[in-house]
């Protein structure tokens, strides 16, 4: 593993490596607002915690900021809207993806794998979508060739040409899925296939990463749609990581397409690979709200508080696990 990559005893990437640790400050200030609503229900309260404590803290962070990614477009939301300024408007330019909670009703449920989530990437490096437009995805591990699958082939031609590449029968293939409606035919062709299938009751950012760490998590590829924000949000996370990943908008009405537009998407039909989703140097943190395997949830006792953190560098290809304790 690289462990650093310093010429002249200087950090020639864009984004200095200090702000790995200042994002990871966000991502626990937010982790630690939703958790004071885990489990009671209340999804929107959970939410807007989040948004409030993610804002506060961003605001202090020595850098002139972009929201591209966030809660909805301005006129829908009151903070981290895309276009919102943020920070304290020197230091370096860059654009910002950020899911303040990640699965609200895993929250608001107090369920697994509800996350905060924010990436960070020179200006201009993070793809622009809307909050309502949902992507079709596909992801498999880095140690494949990159022809082993495509976005436009049949589940079932995935699932075969995946299992042929890993060398064991279909049967010892398993898909990670979200549980939509929507998915009803996808699955249905999975299980016919013979494939083993992980259901998500909700968050795909975390999916898409666990299909790239079939050694840990016993997954091999993510299938399906759901949001193209999460899309970007864990194409940030593989640039760190590893891993390849295909999306494709789903720009289904008039209104869609327009907005697209409107956003710097020419090709509404485009296949989007992890580097045309998330470029040059990117920063990526998540902090866990409820227990998962990313991450463990905030623990909150008398006095103090601990969170959970994986934070990443796509420059130095670097994953940090950081457990804090805070005082209350």
């Amino acid at each position: 593993m690289k462990l650093s990559k310093v010429e002249n005893g200087r950090d020639p990437a864009n984004l200095h490596r200090t702000l790995t640790l200042e994002m990871v400050r966000v991502t626990e200030r937010a982790a630690i607002a939703a958790a004071e609503w885990r489990g009671k229900g209340n999804e929107k309260a959970a939410d807007e915690a989040a948004v409030a404590a993610m804002k506060a803290e961003l605001d202090e962070l020595a850098i002139s900021g972009r929201i591209v990614i966030g809660e909805g477009e301005q006129y829908e939301c009151d903070d981290l809207f895309v276009g919102q300024s943020v920070g304290q408007g020197q230091g370096p330019e860059v654009d910002i993806a950020v899911d303040p909670l990640e699965g609200v009703t895993l929250c608001a449920k107090n369920q697994p794998d509800s996350l905060v989530v924010l990436a960070m990437a020179e200006r201009g490096g993070l793809l622009n979508v809307a909050r309502n437009v949902y992507m079709h995805k596909i992801a498999i591990g880095a140690e494949y060739s990159p022809e082993t699958v495509h976005i436009e082939w049949s589940a079932t031609e995935n699932v075969k040409a995946l299992a042929k590449a890993k060398g064991v029968p279909i049967s010892e293939i398993t898909a990670i899925v979200l549980d939509r409606p929507r998915h009803g035919g996808l699955l249905e062709e999975l299980r016919t296939a013979g494939v083993s299938v992980k259901l998500l009751s909700d968050g795909d950012i975390a999916g898409v990463i666990h299909a790239v760490n079939t050694a840990d998590t016993g997954v091999d590829i993510y299938l399906g749609s759901g949001g193209a924000p999460e899309g970007v949000l864990a194409a940030a996370a593989l640039r760190c990581i590893g891993g390849q990943m295909q999306g494709k908008l789903i720009l289904d009405t008039p209104d869609k397409r327009m907005h697209a537009k409107d956003m710097g998407i020419t090709d509404p039909n485009r296949i989007y690979d992890v580097t045309e989703l998330a470029s040059g140097d990117v920063l990526f943190s998540a902090t866990g709200v409820t227990d998962g395997s990313l991450a463990e949830g905030v623990r909150l006792r008398r006095g103090w508080v601990e969170t959970s953190t994986v934070v990443m560098r796509s420059w130095s290809q670097t994953t940090r696990w950081i457990k804090a304790r805070h005082a209350r």
